[in-house]
């Protein structure tokens, strides 16, 4: 491959330009697969620092992943380093888990998640041994999904009608009209069981009893590549795809917020940012939350599709309350992945996603980085974030006047269940609600993960990677095809590249007219 970076000046400012709004890992993907096909690139970024929702915090000596930290696909980071001819391995190392993740029930049993099939059919047989068979079946059906569902649509936009035709057999394989829970739910007859092959969605937004059975395909994604950790957390991939992109060439601006997309002759032509300053471009690509895009960003005038009205009107996934809290000790017994679930379950997920109610009672993830990585927090201790799911903004709360009490329900709960003896320990502390999804990560509604992942939600119903509204608009990241998690996210930036012509085949300054 050519290095861009090698090339005279002149020659380089005679490629066609894109700029990409926001240095997320969605953002980054893009950037780095742009300008590996030819194209001159500006990133802009409106936080301090890259990463988005995988953004880094760092006090009192302890390191803290604000978000993402399930790496599931690593063969989706591999394929960005060596679009730059180098080696992931040689920069970020990989740790296997094992568990991938404990699910710990109220009554204080736990089923340990590995991608060892031994392993799990005696953690099946623990709670229902005649369940045994229907595990074989569970993941034969998640295998089929992964096929269809990942191999066969992640990588590729759903642009037309004709798209979604085409597709329509591996839906109907896939018997994606089904939720996640109603597939295990065929094949386990233990509740406890029916959980713990359906609980992924969660980790994208989803509500197992509303999104598509096609979200086994994760059961089998794991199985395949495993789960695994990134040493340094997940801010050491955000830092390597930083040098990447820096190393093509392009400038990351940061602090620097995008105010609107310019138009011109009816499709995008640039950006202009917040203090006036107006950015042309080629093509506009948007790694921002999809619907905080199409509202705030492009004017009314150019949208027939997504408007405001049509907007309001999707469905939008649960919101998180993120604590991040570092101990002055060690709790050994905490695994790195752990679900510590609540006396409730479909009835919470009710309260979460239809009532839009925030309970009294919580089911939470606990993430202890620190069990493979001593270096996230100083020497004896323990850095953690506990994520709680919550309705996003549509319920009303005021989690300035509410947030601490919330976190000191948490506390309590996490000390009386898995921690004793944690309030004493805590060092540092701070959290995250809703408010600042909204406010921070300018996300509409204050949705964690973008529009919710039901099947009139997926695919071609989801936002289109190539816009429906305007020319020379592209979006990437967790509110476009396929949709969040980290997998989902640098996968969408690959479907982009199958919607947008050569570089070389464009003149720069023409844009892309008559090439839709």
């Amino acid at each position: 491959m050519t290095d861009l970076t090698t090339l005279p000046a002149a020659q380089r400012g005679h490629r066609p330009h894109a700029v990409v709004i926001g240095a997320g890992l969605g953002g980054l993907a893009t950037a780095i697969r742009l300008s590996a096909r030819g194209w001159r690139v500006s990133l802009f970024e409106q936080l301090d620092g890259p990463g988005g929702r995988a953004y880094v915090y760092r006090r009192d000596g302890f390191t803290f992943d604000a978000g993402p930290t399930i790496v599931t696909a690593p063969f989706l980071f591999d394929e960005l380093w060596a679009l730059c001819g180098q080696r992931r391995a040689d920069h970020v190392t990989l740790k296997a888990m094992d568990p991938f993740y404990r699910i710990r029930f109220h009554d204080g049993t736990w089923f340990d998640y590995t991608g060892d099939p031994q392993r799990m059919r005696a953690e099946v047989a623990k709670f229902c041994e005649a369940d045994v068979p229907g595990y074989e079946r569970f993941m034969r059906d998640a295998e089929k999904c992964f096929k269809l569902g990942f191999e066969g649509m992640a990588e590729t936009a759903f642009d037309t009608f004709g798209d979604l035709l085409a597709a329509i057999p591996s839906f109907t394989r896939m018997k994606a009209w089904n939720s996640i829970h109603t597939l295990a739910a065929s094949h386990f007859t233990d509740p406890k069981l029916r959980i713990v092959f359906s609980f992924h969605p969660l980790l994208i937004g989803g509500n197992p009893f509303s999104v598509t059975s096609a979200y086994a395909l994760i059961a089998s994604l794991e199985r395949r590549h495993g789960v695994h950790w990134a040493m340094g957390g997940t801010g050491a991939l955000v830092r390597g795809l930083v040098d990447l992109v820096q190393g093509q060439g392009t400038p990351i601006q940061y602090n620097t917020t995008v105010r609107k997309v310019l138009v011109t002759d009816g499709r995008a032509s640039g950006v202009e940012l917040e203090g006036g300053e107006r950015i042309d471009a080629d093509i506009v690509v948007s790694n921002g939350d999809t619907a905080w895009t199409y509202r705030n960003l492009v004017d009314a005038a150019y949208r027939k599709h997504w408007t405001d009205a049509r907007l309001a009107r999707a469905r939008y996934s649960m919101s998180l309350f993120v604590w991040y809290f570092g101990t002055k000790r060690q709790f050994p017994d905490v695994p790195h992945h752990m679900m510590v679930l609540g006396p409730r379950y479909k009835e919470l997920l009710h309260d979460i996603f239809k009532r839009k109610h925030l309970a009294e009672d919580f089911s939470l993830y606990l993430h202890r980085p620190t069990a493979s990585d001593p270096a996230m927090a100083p020497p004896g201790c323990d850095a953690f974030y506990v994520l709680s799911p919550v309705p996003h903004l549509d319920s009303g709360t005021d989690w300035k006047a509410h947030g601490d009490r919330y976190r000191d329900a948490i506390a309590a709960e996490l000390e009386r269940t898995v921690m004793p003896g944690l309030r004493e320990s805590l060092v540092t502390s701070f959290y995250l609600t809703p408010q600042d999804f909204q406010d921070r990560l300018l996300s509409y509604k204050g949705a964690a993960f973008g529009m919710e992942p039901l099947l009139l939600q997926s695919a071609w119903f989801r936002p289109h990677n190539r816009s429906e509204d305007l020319e020379g608009l592209y979006v990437v990241g967790a509110g476009t095809h396929p949709g969040a998690g980290m997998p989902g996210v640098l996968a969408s930036a690959k479907a982009l590249e199958s919607v947008l012509p050569d570089a070389a085949s464009l003149v720069p300054g023409q844009g892309l007219r008559g090439r839709r």
